[in-house]
């Protein structure tokens, strides 16, 4: 059994005068969201040992921040392909994960996670999260997948089981 968690970066600062969309910060606003998800993520999911991390300034400090609720912080890998990556692309990499583990935080952007996670999820599976992730991925947002399979290469599209959707709205009403 393989798990697989999607989380999209926070929100970012558009205001912050960042030089490019790749060095944009995150907003307050969103490192308190984040933050709260890294809660939730803790309390409802356990810890993840592995992240593959987009090098996009707002994707780190997303990481950082949902991590700082870890007891300890996965082993982060800045994976460039992340950026703006289709969920082809983001597929790809995850087939391409060591199988000495059996856990991987991705943490990226839209809308490649959301047509990620969409391929990845059984058509029949929970219709109705599936249907809230078509409509809107949120920043921050998080979804978790089992895919039965013993190892990364094995997943594939409809192929795995959608286990927790939860997005920041519902963690800090």
């Amino acid at each position: 059994m393989k798990r697989l968690a999607l989380l999209r970066h926070a929100k970012s600062d558009w205001d912050a005068g960042a030089s490019s969309d790749f060095d944009r910060p995150i907003c307050d606003e969103g490192r308190t969201a984040a933050q709260a998800m890294g809660r939730y993520i803790k309390h409802s999911c356990g810890e993840y040992r592995h992240a593959l991390v987009s090098p996009a300034r707002r994707c780190c400090e997303t990481f950082d921040a949902v991590c700082c609720e870890f007891d300890e912080a996965p082993e982060k890998v800045l994976e460039d392909r992340i950026y703006l990556a289709s969920a082809g692309t983001l597929l790809e990499l995850v087939q391409a994960q060591d199988d000495g583990f059996d856990e991987l935080l991705l943490v990226g952007h839209n809308p490649g996670l959301t047509f990620l996670a969409l391929d990845l999820i059984r058509l029949d599976d929970n219709v109705s999260d599936r249907e809230r992730i078509a409509a809107k991925f949120p920043t921050a947002g998080f979804v978790q997948l089992e895919c039965d399979v013993s190892h990364w290469s094995d997943v594939c599209s409809s192929g795995c089981d959608l286990k927790l959707r939860r997005y920041p709205i519902e963690e800090l009403s």
